[in-house]
């Protein structure tokens, strides 16, 4: 009979998360965890049978931190707006859990940011219809081209190369939203992708 583990399970997926928070998910290794809890690497691998298992079970305690914060988004005044803030938050705050889920492969057991951006685009929706008052069509081409502007940023943010402030940031998506909405607004068939775009960048240059 294999010896009790004094760390219940969720004790230790706990302490796995605390060791990719701070070194990555590449870091997580029985050794490291049994470091982490202050045992011997026996009692890891009565907890989990490998260590690919337990960073499984780090990466659905990751998605459960990232869900968090896109419900708090959603109570923001402007919900949609708000997802948005709050998933460069999760860049700024949760960078080792962002790479994680965002920046590995589907090989390597990470999530797809095009199903986070279909799973967030679904949430706000009925927000921007009413916000906009555009359809439903519309609302989602607006929210696709915002989310890859977010995402740019976040993505920049992990990995070192953002040297824009908060303010600066705001600024930025403000900005691409105006163009959005006024694009929306003003062209014709702009959200189908059925707009001629020569005709106008030509009108656009001549002002």
């Amino acid at each position: 009979m294999a010896p009790k583990n004094k760390y219940t399970r969720k004790e230790m997926i706990e302490a796995a998360v605390c060791v990719v928070r701070e070194k990555g998910i590449d870091a997580l290794t029985a050794k490291a965890l049994a470091s982490q809890l202050g045992v011997s690497t026996q009692p890891v691998f009565t907890c989990f049978h490998t260590i690919e298992e337990a960073k499984h079970e780090v990466r659905v305690a990751a998605e459960r931190v990232y869900d968090s914060y896109v419900e708090e988004g959603l109570h923001m005044e402007v919900p949609f707006l708000g997802v948005g803030i709050q998933y460069i938050r999760f860049a700024k705050e949760e960078p080792q859990l962002y790479r994680l889920l965002f920046l590995t492969t589907r090989e390597e057991g990470g999530s797809s940011v095009m199903d986070a951006l279909h799973h967030s685009q679904d949430l706000v929706r009925e927000s921007l219809q009413q916000t906009y008052h555009i359809d439903a069509q519309t609302a989602d081409r607006y929210f696709r081209d915002m989310w890859l502007v977010v995402h740019s940023l976040a993505t920049l943010i992990v990995t070192g190369g953002c040297s824009y402030s908060e303010q600066e940031i705001g600024h930025i998506l403000t900005g691409f939203s105006v163009c959005l909405c006024k694009a929306i607004k003003e062209i014709p068939g702009f959200a189908e992708n059925k707009y001629d775009r020569d005709a106008i960048f030509r009108e656009l240059v001549k002002k």
